[in-house]
Parts: structure tokens; C-alpha cells; sequence
């Protein structure tokens, strides 16, 4: 087992860390105080092309950066290309990932004609994006998933713990499974999922009666388990839910907690990362049963198939984000509305159908995306309860 832990890290590394990566990397959006990200923003001609930044990790000299940079316009301009009397003028400026060029790019961008900027990836360099931008009334659609810095005019676009958390909490609780044990890391990733859960559940109606938490090594998980156990048993919960990913932790727990005697029959498992990824983890005796959240099968893989017959391989997990800033700003220019590019429009609660399925955008600068609920079966994901296609449907 722990020879399989560690390839499992290996392999998975690959696919997640990037979006790990946004969650982690906090800093502080304070500075873009004054522009309200539900009102600001440009007034546009919608009879003329929308000028639109692209900001990506060009330039740091990373092959991971140049691999994003690439699969992130290649998506953008798929998703210009399903546009109905709309045209967008998008121009692409590398950021070299990092928050100083971030800043320098995007005031240049705002200086070429931009009226909106999609990206960048990282969170300290949207952060930055957004302080150099905002006297200028300009809006940035941000591929992070870290809502720290959201807020103002940068709205997130990656799924958040909060979106999964809660949809996974409010399934949870309509199941019967209403007492929830929370298992985490102690890493900021851990803790930002803990906080999340906490939250989700308050508002699940469902009750949390305990925490236990480890430090993020094979001896601290061992050691976990234990007080997992003991949680469990005193407080009667049946349902555990936990942060750990495939490449950090879910193997381990997922042998182990059943080895201790916390039937995953009787106490239902239920994970906020995806188990699906990579494909192997399918296979772990531990998962089957197991709840976690996903994006719209249908959705996404029409967009992966549309990807792959456009550009001959298969697109980025973080790709469709790009996709959908351009789809969200084409549906609002189509309806030829001057103010399409304000926040008040940004964040219509209709939202709109993306790469993975149906978004919107928040106030706050944080989202919503429309997940489906997903399960372990002989190896093999079953969706137990569907994407909504609509909002204010389940999970909303």
C-alpha cells in the first residue's frame, strides 16, 4: 500500500497540483478596496468586436506553464468559435507566472484596449492583476479557485471547496446522512477544506460532531485513524468527511478507517477532492461506496471531444476555464447590453453554460458551478444525483 501511496502521488501530481496549486496560493486582495465587484466596469459598443486580455503563464521558462499557456487560448478560441453574432478581439499576454509581470501585463493590456481580462492562473498574479487594473474600471476573470482573493473586480473561476462542499453537504443531508465527522490535513489546503465543510454543513442543516485533524506524513495518518474511530463511535456520526486527495492521504485513509471497524455501509464516505483522478485510484478497495462532487459528465466530455478533434489531444483539466470566460462574455455581449461587461451583468443569476457545465458568478467574486454527485462502483464512477441545468435546482 504505501508503494502504491507513493505512485499514486507521482501520477497524480500531474493532473491536480496545478489546481492545488491556485488553492495555496493565498495572498492578500485588500488593495482592491473601492471597485464593487456586483456594479464596475467598462461601457462597450457590442456592435463592434469586444476587446478582450488573455493573461497566461508565458514566458517563466516552466514546461508545466507552457503546457497551461497553450491549452488555455487554445480553449478560448474554441469557445469564440461557438459564438452567435458576437466577435471578440482577444489579444494574449504572457505573465511569466508570476505577480509582478501579472500587474505589468495586465495595465498594458488595459492601455491596448482591453475591457476585460480573462486569467491569469495564479492567484498572487490575479491578485496583482486586479490591484493594477481597477482604476480603470476593469474587470478580471481569474482561472484561480483560491476566494481569498476574490472580491472587488476579480471574480474566480475555478471550482471552489465552498461550490463542493456544499453541494456534496446538502446531498448528504437530504440521504440521511446528517452527523458528519470532518478528517483533514493541517495544511493550508486542509484547513481552507475543513473551513469550508464546517460551513457547508451549518447550512446543510446537517450537524458536525467532530474534527480530527493529522499532519500530512503516512505516520501522522496512521496515527489519525484512531481518533477518527473514536469520533465516530461517540458521537454517532454516519458520515466522515474528508480532504485528503488521491496523491495525499486517500489511499492511506481509505484502508485504514475501514480496518479500524468505521463500516463505509454504515457511515457514509464522502471525499470534497475528485476520486476519479487519476483513473487508478478507482481501483482502491477503500473509495468504493464513496460520495465526491464532479463537474457535468455530458458537459465536459463534449468539450474535451470538441478540444481533441480541434487540436489532436486532449485539452488540460484547467483548460475549460478559458472556455468559459469567453462564453460568459459572448452570452452577455450577445444580448447587447452596453454595461454586459459590469459586474452587475457578470454576475446575472442565470449564469452560463460553460466547458463543465452551468456557472455563475457571485458578488462576492467567488462561483457557483453546477456539479454532479458521483460514486465508486466495481471500480467505475456512477452518478448518483445528476448536474443541475439550471440554478435553483439541487445542490443550490
Amino acid at each position: 500500500m504505501f508503494a502504491f501511496f507513493k505512485t499514486l502521488r507521482k501520477a497524480a501530481r500531474r493532473v491536480i497540483v496545478p489546481l492545488a496549486a491556485l488553492a495555496l496560493a493565498a495572498c492578500d486582495p485588500a488593495a482592491l478596496g473601492g471597485l464593487g465587484g456586483s456594479t464596475g466596469g467598462p461601457r462597450i459598443d457590442t456592435s463592434q468586436p469586444v476587446p478582450v486580455a488573455l493573461l497566461v503563464p508565458r514566458g517563466s521558462g516552466q514546461a508545466s506553464d507552457e503546457l497551461l499557456a497553450n491549452n488555455l487560448e487554445n480553449a478560448a478560441r474554441l469557445a469564440m468559435r461557438d459564438l452567435q453574432g458576437v466577435q471578440i478581439d482577444l489579444r494574449v499576454y504572457g505573465t511569466a507566472g508570476n505577480a509582478g509581470t501579472a500587474a505589468s501585463q495586465a495595465a498594458q493590456a488595459v492601455n491596448d484596449g482591453a475591457q476585460i481580462i480573462i486569467g491569469p492562473l495564479y492567484a498572487d498574479a490575479a491578485n496583482a492583476a486586479g490591484v493594477a487594473v481597477a482604476p480603470q474600471n476593469v474587470n478580471v476573470l481569474a482561472f484561480s479557485n483560491n476566494t481569498s482573493i476574490a472580491g472587488g473586480n476579480v471574480f474566480v473561476l475555478g471550482s471552489t471547496f465552498e461550490n463542493i462542499a456544499n453541494r456534496l453537504a446538502t446531498y448528504a443531508a437530504r440521504q440521511g446522512k446528517d452527523r458528519v465527522v470532518v478528517v483533514h490535513a493541517q495544511d493550508v489546503a486542509g484547513q481552507i477544506g475543513r473551513n469550508a465543510i464546517q460551513q457547508a454543513i451549518s447550512r446543510s442543516g446537517a450537524t458536525l460532531v467532530g474534527t480530527v485533524d493529522y499532519p500530512l506524513s503516512q505516520q501522522g495518518l496512521v496515527a489519525a485513524v484512531p481518533r477518527v474511530k473514536s469520533a465516530v463511535d461517540n458521537s454517532a456520526a454516519n458520515a466522515v468527511f474528508m480532504t485528503a486527495t488521491p496523491a495525499a492521504g486517500l489511499p492511506l485513509l481509505s484502508q485504514l478507517l475501514p480496518e479500524a471497524g468505521i463500516n463505509p455501509t454504515a457511515t457514509q464516505y464522502v471525499g470534497i477532492t475528485r476520486w476519479d483522478l487519476p483513473p487508478q485510484t478507482l481501483e482502491l478497495p477503500g473509495v468504493q461506496g464513496g460520495w465526491f462532487a464532479l463537474p457535468d459528465p455530458a458537459r465536459s466530455s463534449a468539450f474535451q471531444a470538441q478540444y481533441q478533434a480541434a487540436y489532436g489531444n486532449a485539452p488540460h483539466p484547467v483548460a475549460g476555464l478559458a472556455f468559459d470566460g469567453i462564453a460568459a462574455i459572448g452570452a452577455l455581449a450577445a444580448q447587447g447590453n452596453s454595461g454586459a461587461l459590469t459586474g452587475a451583468a457578470l454576475t446575472q443569476g442565470s449564469g452560463f453554460q460553460g466547458a463543465s457545465g452551468i456557472f455563475r458568478l457571485r458578488p462576492d467574486g467567488t462561483n457557483e458551478r453546477g456539479l454532479a454527485i458521483a460514486t465508486v462502483r466495481d471500480n467505475k464512477v456512477v452518478v448518483i444525483d445528476a448536474a443541475p441545468r439550471g440554478f435553483g435546482g439541487a445542490g443550490f
